[in-house]
């Protein structure tokens, strides 16, 4: 199958998953204030694999906490890519999401997001990704990754693919042209499924999606070992369309301060990128910093992009 043609099959899947999102033009044009009838639609990354039951399952409790606390009516649904989720939000089908540091940015600059609030975790709104190996592969270095075979996730995925290929490329490694085989496995789970499995020697992943797959058993800890941990990066954001109310925007922004007080919501509820437990959640947030956040894979161009997936498609 031609690149060309691979890259039309993956623009027809986005349109239609984004189509899936969005009932009629109609409804997306139509005011969403919040109210019983015309809830803020909320559209989540699938930061588990694109689950309803894992997704959902961790944001959930959070915005039923803002409904108790503000009186906002919310309808929550997972996105089936990172790009149907920018496609949702500036197609007017999402009045909030939940994104990667590289989607919000893809959002931010077709003027259809701002920030609304980051997760807090120990004092700090950041997470990282990770290259990680099986600990019978011969991998010591990233160097050590030229020939091998490797797993990555969604193209507009921060932590599973943007940071770990400009990570594979600071340290002198091609993806396209050094690894032995790519495997573009969609997902944060996947590529660790993958890795689980002995698909692949090597994967890139985010820390919080590999201990969550720890916690729940789905990965041996002792047959998997870090290779390489990026810099901090600004945690995940949450979203909203700039059309959205100022005072629902003031609501929510409250809220979010406050999620760690709410009635309705527990300690342990209160969860982030992955279904990682935090602190709180806070709308104290900059948008310089996070634009600064694309100078950390400002060497993963289209060009690059275009070459992995072409070595991915041909294996």
């Amino acid at each position: 199958m031609s690149l060309k043609h691979t890259f039309r099959r993956r623009s027809l899947a986005l349109g239609l998953a984004a189509a899936a999102l969005l009932p009629s033009a109609a409804f997306a044009q139509a005011q969403h204030d919040g109210s019983a009838n015309r809830p803020l639609r909320v559209v989540l990354i699938p930061a588990d694999g694109g689950t309803e039951d894992g997704t959902k399952k961790d944001f959930q409790p959070i915005f039923s906490a803002l409904e108790q606390a503000t009186g906002l009516k919310f309808d929550i649904k997972v996105g089936q890519s990172y790009g149907a989720v920018v496609e949702a939000q500036c197609n007017g089908a999402a009045d909030i999401a939940f994104y990667g540091p590289v989607s919000y940015l893809q959002a931010r600059n077709r003027g259809c997001a701002e920030l609304l609030a980051l997760a807090v975790r120990g004092g700090d709104s950041v997470y990282y990704s990770g290259i990680f190996a099986r600990t019978d592969s011969g991998i010591n270095s990233l160097a050590d990754l030229k020939g091998k075979r490797m797993a990555l996730g969604d193209v507009n995925s921060t932590s599973s693919f943007n940071v770990p290929v400009a990570m594979l490329m600071q340290a002198g490694v091609q993806p396209s042209r050094d690894l032995g085989v790519i495997n573009m496995a969609g997902s944060h789970a996947n590529v660790i499924k993958a890795l689980a499995e002995g698909l692949v020697d090597a994967g890139g992943a985010s820390f919080d999606s590999f201990e969550k797959a720890v916690n729940s058993k789905a990965i041996d800890p002792s047959k998997i070992k870090v290779i390489a941990k990026s810099s901090p990066i600004p945690y995940p954001p949450l979203a909203i369309h700039p059309k959205v109310s100022d005072s629902v925007k003031a609501k929510l922004r409250e809220a979010f301060n406050n999620i760690h007080k709410l009635p309705g919501i527990s300690k342990d509820q209160i969860r982030g990128y992955g279904g990682s437990k935090v602190d709180g959640y806070t709308a104290k947030v900059s948008e310089a910093e996070m634009a600064a956040t694309g100078k950390m894979f400002e060497l993963v161009t289209d060009q690059v992009k275009q070459d992995i997936m072409k070595k991915a498609s041909a294996r």
